[in-house]
């Protein structure tokens, strides 16, 4: 029986969803939405938090500021809550009520950015208006998850070691592209312990992350509107990039038997569907899909009939 004192200490790391009867393909799905924050941000909001104070950086009155579409920023909103720090999350409108809620709840003072930059997107808008609080206040500690060595260090040292003692012969790994800590943070690991593992990137459609053209995007989670400075492409054997309509109905195929997953699940569990369809057909494969959060959060967006009937409709607009 686990006993915990703070919030933190709980994650269900050993928890995998077979998904051969709802899609008909050799695909395990690692749930990471099982904690106290939701997501599997967590786990890196935990390494560079306690990094930050190891430091030093991180001191009694500093207020903790992060850039986030959502889920690092519950999950810091937890972390902050639970260790007595004052926390500032700077989101845009792409995320989601509930989500921003939440974070107010646990006593995060949440900004959002209304207005993109033209290069560079909501993403640089958000940065920017981080790098102005910081400039003009010395109690700001930006953990700054975009270029955060312990982002990604996290996963090397928890998430990919996992899935290698639950699959000791895994053939392929999916891992959506977000900051990408935990893309490279898995890779790195299997690269160096399990190199005939093949490492395939989820993306988003209009993410620019791995070169691809910008393009408007409604689903928080994946994608960028600036290149990762974490990302180093040398570890990734392939990318699928998934439009935002198919996220959509894969959420829905998904909710139909009874898993209620983000936008980030559904664009993984779609851009691994199609891989295994085009690269696997007929063959024996092992495959694991990261699932980084649930679905709760996107009742009013993902799960809400008129908002995917909108998201269809633009997509058509663009297409024409």
């Amino acid at each position: 029986m686990p006993i915990i004192s703070r919030p933190d200490e709980f994650n269900a790391e050993d928890l995998y969803v077979d998904l051969r009867a709802e899609f008909g393909i050799p695909l395990y799905l690692k749930c990471e939405g099982f904690n106290f924050a939701g997501s599997i941000k967590l786990k890196a909001a935990r390494a560079m938090v306690a990094a930050a104070r190891r430091s030093g950086r991180l001191r009694p009155d500093s207020i903790l500021v992060e850039s986030s579409s959502g889920n690092l920023g519950v999950a810091l909103s937890v972390i902050a809550a639970s260790q007595g720090f004052r926390f500032v999350c700077v989101t845009d409108t792409r995320c989601n009520l509930a989500t921003r809620q939440l974070m107010e709840a646990l006593g995060t003072h949440v900004h959002t950015i209304t207005e993109p930059l033209p290069e560079g997107g909501f993403l640089g808008a958000r940065l920017a208006h981080v790098r102005q609080l910081c400039e003009g206040d010395s109690r700001y500690v930006w953990l700054n998850q975009h270029a955060n060595e312990d982002n990604w260090a996290a996963h090397y040292r928890v998430t990919a070691p996992a899935i290698a003692r639950a699959f000791p012969a895994l053939d392929v790994l999916f891992t959506g592209a977000g900051t990408t800590g935990t893309l490279m943070g898995c890779a790195r690991y299997f690269k160096q312990f399990r190199p005939a593992t093949r490492i395939v990137a989820i993306d988003s459609v209009g993410s620019v992350t791995f070169g691809g053209p910008e393009r408007p995007r409604m689903i928080p989670g994946l994608g960028a509107g600036i290149r990762p400075p974490l990302l180093d492409e040398s570890y990734v054997d392939d990318v699928v990039h998934v439009d935002e309509t198919d996220t959509a109905d894969t959420c829905h195929r998904l909710a139909g038997g009874g898993f209620l997953f983000g936008g980030s699940t559904g664009t993984v569990v779609s851009g691994a569907a199609r891989w295994l369809a085009e690269h696997a057909a007929g063959r024996e494969t092992t495959a694991v899909a990261i699932a980084p959060d649930l679905g709760e959060r996107y009742l009013d967006t993902l799960y809400q009939n008129t908002w995917v009937e909108q998201l269809h409709h633009n997509a058509q607009r663009a297409t024409t």
